[in-house]
């Protein structure tokens, strides 16, 4: 009997379009706007990021970083019988078709599953992973694709040097299937509304075309504040779920927003940096793909090994927050 979910297969997926800090400092100096490899690597951590080319939608992102994690679970695209995608850049406006419906499709699959997309922003991915936990220990599903898919580039400012400098595009995912074995060993969620204009596009449909803003707004200050605070307590529920000592933890994977925010939540649970994964400084902030694209980095290069806790959180705009705790 099915008493536990497991993570059998990651992947990732960047688009080939790597862009550095004096690229795009050079970039913005043409519309007249000051900025530097200095300035956004001190303030974020960040040296370069990844843009998709204009063809290229999310679920393409999201189907090369499927067809990893698929082959790495030594399963068949068919074998899959639920998909849930978490994207705040989803391929259509307005959301429909949903996009894990639209990768679906492009992964060929034709046994009828279920698929659907999660919107929690930056911790997307955490809230897909709870989900489907969910979904496989309620015996409902075996197999489950979660994928966190983003083209942030197509709703940033390049007007805004505080914003456009932090984000980037990719695609993680990983294939859960139910275990005897303990896999996914706790998992907490939360969010509060009333922070929503924090962190926002704040923009929306009208007659058939954009009312306001349709760019991503920022209060930088109000946003690291918060994500500081939140990040330690959701671990330390996670760990008290769990019944697990912060000691026990091997890996932490935060999501990649801010190596300062980062840093902080490391300290705060008393975990030397070195147990922490960081990309932030290659591939920027991916918001829901960029706890998906570090777990895939840190399994493919051998860090993140069979049997080890790996606790991973993320916050995002909603405002929302969570973390799970892993055993690979």
């Amino acid at each position: 009997m099915t008493s536990y979910s497991k993570i059998v297969g990651t992947g990732s997926y960047l688009p080939p379009k790597r862009v550095t800090n004096d690229e795009l400092a050079q970039q913005l100096a043409k519309k007249g706007i000051e900025t530097s490899d200095e300035w956004i690597f001190s303030r974020s951590g960040i040296s370069a990021r990844h843009y998709a080319e204009a063809d290229v939608l999310s679920s393409d992102l999201a189907v090369a970083a499927s067809q990893r994690a698929l082959q790495a679970a030594g399963l068949q695209a068919n074998d899959i019988d639920l998909i849930i995608l978490a994207t705040s850049t989803p391929d259509h406006f307005g959301g429909f078709p949903s996009t894990a419906c639209v990768v679906q499709r492009k992964l060929g699959i034709t046994n009828g599953s279920a698929a659907m997309d999660v919107q929690a922003v930056c911790s997307g991915f955490i809230y897909a992973m709870s989900v489907a936990d969910s979904f496989i220990k309620s015996g409902m599903y075996k197999n489950v694709l979660v994928i966190g898919a983003e083209v942030f580039s197509r709703i940033l400012n390049f007007d805004d040097r505080t914003t456009c400098v932090l984000f980037g595009d990719g695609a993680g995912a990983i294939v859960m299937t139910g275990s005897k074995e303990p896999g996914i060993l706790a998992s907490k969620l939360h969010a509060d509304g009333s922070h929503g204009h924090i962190l926002c596009v704040p923009g929306n449909v009208n007659d058939g075309a954009i009312a306001g803003n349709a760019y991503l707004y920022m209060d930088g200050p109000a946003v690291f504040k918060l994500a500081v605070s939140v990040l330690d307590k959701v671990a330390r529920e996670v760990l008290e779920i769990a019944q697990v000592d912060a000691r026990e933890i091997d890996w932490l994977i935060p999501h990649q927003a801010n190596i300062r925010i980062m840093q902080s939540t490391a300290k705060k649970l008393g975990l030397p940096l070195e147990k922490m994964v960081v990309t932030v400084d290659e591939h920027g902030n991916t918001s829901a793909a960029s706890i998906p694209l570090a777990l895939d980095q840190a399994v493919r290069d051998g860090r993140v090994k069979p049997g080890q806790n790996v606790m991973m959180e993320g916050v995002g705009g909603g405002f929302t927050w969570g973390a799970v705790l892993v055993r690979m």
